[in-house]
């Protein structure tokens, strides 16, 4: 009669056991609340003193709970020192020296579809009365379970923030980009933007201001996504700001490299170059922040050359070190090719980058003073270098043509 008493209670504590963890995964508790109510729910309803609560992470399990055990345990056990002997159901577990799992009785290990979630250690309060390993098995499962279904969604919303922030970033840099390029008798333009991502870090601009000027820029900003995104956007709006008010060109590089600055305090930077073209003095005046060096290449004499006069890259430092502006006097029929480090890295299946030289070469053959057409025939060669080999950075080439 005293044996079916306690086979009697020993049921109704684990059916509250059962009941108290469910209770609690059904009104979606946080990991926290479930890890307690589980350790606790051990602890007073069934035949447990002491535990220890090892689950899954990436590399090993983490010790989750850890309660009336004097013996030092480690926090973390990595997977490397657990062998599993799917036969048996048995663990062997490597220690470390000054660690011990001694002071506890068992282990119950707990597999979700044949794969090693977590493992708990622990002690009966009474050595006279069994411990329904099965039930406590199952309880741990069901906690288990939860946890990992908990990660899962977890994921899932973060991965479609994720998505969603990419969505946001790439729309912002659309509208970061001329919708139209000039072309007509005195200036054509024409680019080809190839982004790495869905998201690139390279910016292009092309603006018509006062007094029969043009402004054309290129830049390259450090780091992807969302925050290289909004980074360029700040720094486009600056950059208008400053087209508007009609500030000299040390005076706007001077600026844009303080706010740039002040916003990133030196985490992020941008290589960039700005050029001004005066339509009515035929007067080149531009600045080279840390950029790949554009291309003049004079039309009628058929020469190219580097266009380098400038300073360091914008953001690096509070003031810049230095400043030099450069200058192009008596051009009326040229052709720039403004272009990020994506051209000239393109690799083949070789691993051997296209380069500056190959470039340069292209640039002093060419045969095409059409922006369109030279477009047209140096995709074709780069396409052939690489080979379909992928782009290890965006691909941006901007060409001008004055005439």
């Amino acid at each position: 009669m005293e044996a079916d008493n306690y086979k009697y209670q020993r049921k109704e504590l684990e059916l509250k056991a059962l009941l108290e963890i469910t209770q609690a995964i059904n009104e979606n508790q946080s990991e926290e609340v479930l890890i307690t109510i589980f350790k606790f729910t051990c602890l007073v309803h069934l035949n447990i003193s002491s535990l220890i609560f090892y689950m899954s992470k990436e590399g090993g399990f983490e010790r989750r709970i850890s309660h009336g055990v004097k013996t030092k345990t480690p926090a973390i056990l990595l997977k490397e020192a657990i062998e599993e002997d799917n036969g048996s159901g048995t663990l062997s577990i490597q220690l470390q020296e000054g660690y011990s799992f001694s002071e506890l009785e068992t282990y119950l290990p707990v597999y979700h579809k044949e794969t090693l979630l977590a493992i708990l250690f622990l002690t009966r309060k009474s050595k006279t009365q069994d411990l329904d390993i099965d039930f406590t098995q199952a309880l741990a499962n069901i906690l288990v379970v939860a946890l990992e279904n908990k990660r899962f969604s977890r994921r899932q919303v973060e991965q479609e923030v994720f998505k969603r922030e990419v969505e946001i970033a790439s729309q912002v840099q659309q509208l970061l980009l001329p919708s139209s390029l000039p072309d007509t008798e005195v200036l054509k333009a024409k680019v080809t933007y190839i982004p790495h991502s869905k998201v690139g870090g390279d910016y292009y601009d092309l603006i018509r201001g006062r007094e029969n000027k043009v402004y054309f820029c290129i830049a390259d900003v450090s780091g992807k996504g969302m925050a290289a995104a909004l980074l360029m956007s700040n720094f486009q709006a600056a950059l208008r700001t400053l087209l508007r008010s009609n500030a000299d060109l040390e005076t706007i590089i001077h600026q844009l490299n303080f706010t740039l600055f002040d916003t990133t305090k030196g985490d992020r930077f941008i290589t960039f170059f700005l050029g001004e073209y005066d339509f009515s003095t035929k007067t080149l005046r531009f600045v080279n922040a840390g950029h790949n060096p554009p291309l003049l290449f004079h039309q009628q004499q058929k020469q190219v050359e580097y266009l380098e006069a400038g300073t360091t890259l914008l953001g690096a430092f509070e003031t810049l070190p230095f400043l030099e502006i450069g200058k192009r006097d008596q051009l009326n029929d040229f052709t720039l090719h403004l272009y990020t480090d994506g051209l000239t890295e393109a690799k083949n299946p070789l691993e051997e980058e296209f380069g500056e030289k190959r470039f340069r070469d292209f640039v002093e053959k060419s045969q095409f003073p059409d922006p369109k057409e030279f477009h047209y025939e140096f995709m074709k060669v780069i396409r052939n270098f690489s080979q379909d080999a992928p782009l290890q950075d965006d691909l941006t080439l901007l060409s001008l043509r004055f005439h």
